[in-house]
């Protein structure tokens, strides 16, 4: 999840990194959210929903933990309906008060405590004892569970409607497509690597990786979500129950995003409020990234981040510590000069002056853009401050770094102290989906334009998948010397399962219902198909402009998370996780639209 945000400078492969820098407690706190806003729908009420959450006071001993401190996310209002849609029950699990559910008494795992430890519960039983029930702790918990089941619009996986009309219709045998290489993703995962974060398919084995942190099962957090959306059952209850019995931190029992948030607070002790990239678990102590300018500086992507994360765990603990830090690092982004309103990448912590000026909507960047029109969307429209920031960087970017290629290519360029790096990373091809995300709520005159601009970013990150052998984009493309959305050295030319591209479709399919977005969508599931998929599992290659594939040995957890969610959703209604309802966090994790009693009486905002 998380780590596709890791630079790529970073001593390591490096086919086995995710460009920009994110806090790989993100992997974790986006893991939470998943859990914890993923269970507003994947559990039947609120009592269920709270003990998932609750740990027993048992603990783990002393798990020293390296966190990214995070962000990107973990980090991307109306008058309810007469008849609000019931939020669906969990894969493998009836409607409350079915006949079905009342006389169930095996089949899908069903837990009402937390679970003991294997092994204790099993040397309890071989001696006759039962296993005692473990306390809870007294977190607060305030979240509404039936309020804001009465505010969802739609139900969460949608009418299907579609399928209604014609059962057997190409879009549908797309979609389906697309779930078995969900579906063979996760066995292949499943049956080499789990409980390991990520899985090698070449050597059939796992991989745990120093970017994690110590912590393992990054690719069962990251699924749980798509596995809910494709309404894989029996895979969403392997994945709740290895999350239950076997996902540590190093004071709990399972996850539990309030008591993780509080361990991240430790970051925000600088002089400016911004914090610095990791934060270390066991002794509460935090640091910079010895490679942001000389280990002195916080990253954009990373500390721009965090607001949609931690204004929900506000909004489930009661504690406002947690807006509080967000909110002030808006202050300080704010009040700062920026040089031609542009964001640089590097700050710090200490003094609150940007250490280079370096700009990038891709890595290093990317996110802190998309959290502000995400955080205005998922305040139902009401965080002003967010919509006016998201314009006015909006606007600098058009005016100093957006160029069109001799060819008629729209790109966004780097910007390094007023000179151009005339290229565009891969990550920084979720520009279109933004855009397109953001353009109904902007100017009157502007409406038009942002739609437009959103569609031929779109096409120009569609051309560097074109113009490889492959149909596969890399991870770099550059527009100079007569040639244009290509990469110009091997060392940016591989293709590690990302998914920037098809999010853009996904959203650009959603604004316009132009069907070139799903036929670009399904170019990229034949090339998947044919270039990334191995006996077990799915692998990133090396070369997208070489039809012989060369593998690089790793299934990313993003590539569950994100690449597949994105199609799934391109080929599903639009009432599947409907953006009425819900905000994709940077990691593809839905977060709920804060639909309030005074926010939804202005129906038809979002």
């Amino acid at each position: 999840m998380l780590m596709r945000k890791v630079p790529v400078f970073v001593p390591a492969s490096p086919w086995g990194l995710r460009l920009p820098q994110k806090f790989l407690f993100l992997l974790f706190l986006s893991g939470l959210v998943t859990l914890c806003f993923g269970a507003l729908f994947l559990l039947p009420n609120s009592s269920r929903l709270k003990r998932l959450f609750l740990a027993p006071r048992t603990q783990q001993p002393g798990l020293e933990v390296v966190a990214e401190v995070a962000g990107h996310p973990l980090a991307r209002e109306q008058e309810s309906p007469p008849n609000p849609a019931p939020a669906a029950p969990a894969p493998g699990e009836d409607a409350p008060g079915s006949q079905a559910n009342t006389r169930r008494s095996k089949g899908w795992l069903r837990r009402t405590h937390p679970t003991w430890p294997r092994e204790e519960a099993t040397a309890a039983r071989s001696r006759g004892i039962a296993a005692p029930r473990p306390q809870e702790e007294s977190i607060p918990f305030s979240f509404d569970f039936n309020a804001f089941q009465s505010r969802l619009r739609h139900p969460v996986l949608g009418t299907r409607a579609e399928e209604s009309k014609e059962p057997q219709s190409l879009i549908r045998t797309q979609r389906e497509k697309i779930k078995e290489m969900m579906q063979f993703a996760w066995q292949s995962y499943k049956r080499y690597a789990m409980g390991k974060n990520e899985l090698r398919p070449l050597t059939k084995d796992g991989y745990e990786g120093n970017m994690f942190g110590g912590l393992s099962g990054a690719t069962v957090i990251d699924s749980l979500d798509t596995l809910y959306l494709m309404e894989l059952k029996e895979e969403f209850q392997e994945a709740k129950a290895w999350v239950e019995e076997s996902f540590h931190l190093n004071v709990v029992f399972r996850v539990k995003a309030i008591k993780l948030g509080e361990k991240l607070l430790p970051a925000f002790n600088t002089p400016t409020g911004i914090p610095k990239g990791v934060v270390n678990f066991k002794s509460g102590s935090n640091r910079s990234w010895g490679w942001a300018v000389a280990g002195s500086s916080s990253i954009l992507a990373e500390f721009g981040s965090l607001h949609l994360e931690f204004l929900h765990l506000t909004e489930l603990s009661g504690n406002h510590v947690f807006a509080e830090k967000v909110r002030n690092i808006r202050k300080v982004l704010r009040k700062i000069d920026k040089p031609f309103g542009l964001y640089p990448n590097f700050l710090s912590p200490v003094s609150g002056n940007w250490m280079q000026h370096h700009v990038s909507v891709g890595g290093l960047g990317d996110s802190f853009y998309e959290y502000l029109i995400k955080s205005w969307l998922m305040s139902a429209k009401t965080d002003m401050e967010a919509k006016d920031m998201y314009y006015e960087a909006l606007e600098a970017i058009e005016t100093h770094l957006l160029n069109v290629s001799p060819g008629g290519l729209t790109y966004i360029a780097e910007w390094r102290g007023g000179i151009l790096d005339h290229k565009m990373g891969h990550l920084a091809c979720f520009a279109g989906g933004m855009i397109a995300l953001g353009a109904a709520d902007a100017k009157e005159e502007k409406k038009a334009h942002y739609r437009e601009l959103a569609a031929q970013i779109t096409k120009t990150c569609h051309e560097s998948y074109a113009r490889s052998d492959t149909k596969l984009g890399p991870e770099a493309f550059w527009f100079n010397s007569g040639r244009e959305a290509v990469a110009t050295q091997l060392s940016e030319s591989y293709y590690i399962l990302r998914p920037e591209v098809v999010e853009s479709y996904m959203y650009l399919w959603r604004q316009t219902r132009n069907p070139v977005y799903r036929e670009w969508g399904w170019e990229v599931v034949m090339a998947l198909e044919k270039y990334c998929r191995t006996e077990a599992g799915f692998s990133g290659i090396q070369d997208v402009y070489n039809s012989i594939p060369n593998h690089d040995n790793k299934q990313q957890t993003f590539f569950l998370a994100e690449t597949l969610k994105y199609l799934y959703l391109l080929f599903s209604e639009d009432d599947t996780l409907s953006l009425e309802d819900w905000v994709f966090n940077t990691e593809a994790h839905p977060l709920p639209v804060n639909h309030s009693d005074s926010s939804s009486r202005a129906k038809g905002q979002l």
